[in-house]
């Protein structure tokens, strides 16, 4: 199973990240062991910037290779939402070195993820998200805002890599990420439905 992570796909978040618009999808890959099925995450050493990242995330339904936008509806029937946690000191220090950054984006746990599935066809137009921390609204995002749609990442991604039953797609994360801290609260919502809460210990 691969998760694989979409990078800026909402405008506004490529904007506050100071990074300009991709012409095409952004990808890369976080390991099986980062994945958190439990409420309670906990602070790595290894970080004093640890960042949030709300997200849509998608299941691969069946293997593709090559498949063709029109096809894509036809490999993903569920998502939920995910947070991409991210030791953004980390990362900068890799950035600033030309190094690759996977240890800022792929350590144990930086990928928690609801158990809660929901039906594509539920939300035939759009789909809407939020994250709080703490009770108080840090990020709202809508599937209509991304400048790659669901379709578009399938496509271009299995261009690249086989996607297999099961693969998870993190579609990427809209304004307002910030720094988490020991005894944070984020919950996160699918329209009004609470579908993910995680403690930062």
């Amino acid at each position: 199973m691969k998760i694989i992570c979409i990078g800026r796909n909402y405008s506004e978040h490529a904007e506050e990240m100071k990074s300009p618009l991709p012409s095409s999808p952004i990808f890369f890959l976080k390991p099986e062991t980062a994945l958190l099925k439990t409420s309670n995450f906990y602070y790595p050493q290894f970080t004093k910037l640890l960042h949030y990242e709300c997200e849509l995330v998608i299941k691969i339904d069946k293997v593709g290779k090559n498949i063709q936008k029109k096809f894509a509806k036809s490999y993903y029937s569920e998502f939920t939402l995910g947070i991409d946690f991210t030791a953004r000191d980390i990362q900068s220090e890799c950035k600033k070195a030309g190094l690759p950054w996977e240890k800022a984006k792929g350590f144990d746990q930086s990928a928690p993820i609801s158990n809660q599935w929901m039906n594509i066809k539920d939300y035939p137009e759009n789909i809407e998200f939020t994250l709080k921390k703490n009770n108080t609204i840090v990020q709202k995002g809508a599937s209509t805002n991304m400048i790659f749609p669901f379709d578009e990442l399938i496509c271009y991604i299995s261009s690249f890599i086989t996607l297999k039953k099961g693969d998870l797609i993190f579609t990427g994360t809209p304004a307002g990420v910030g720094e988490v801290q020991v005894g944070d609260k984020l919950s996160a919502f699918i329209a009004e439905d609470n579908v993910l809460n995680i403690n930062i210990k």
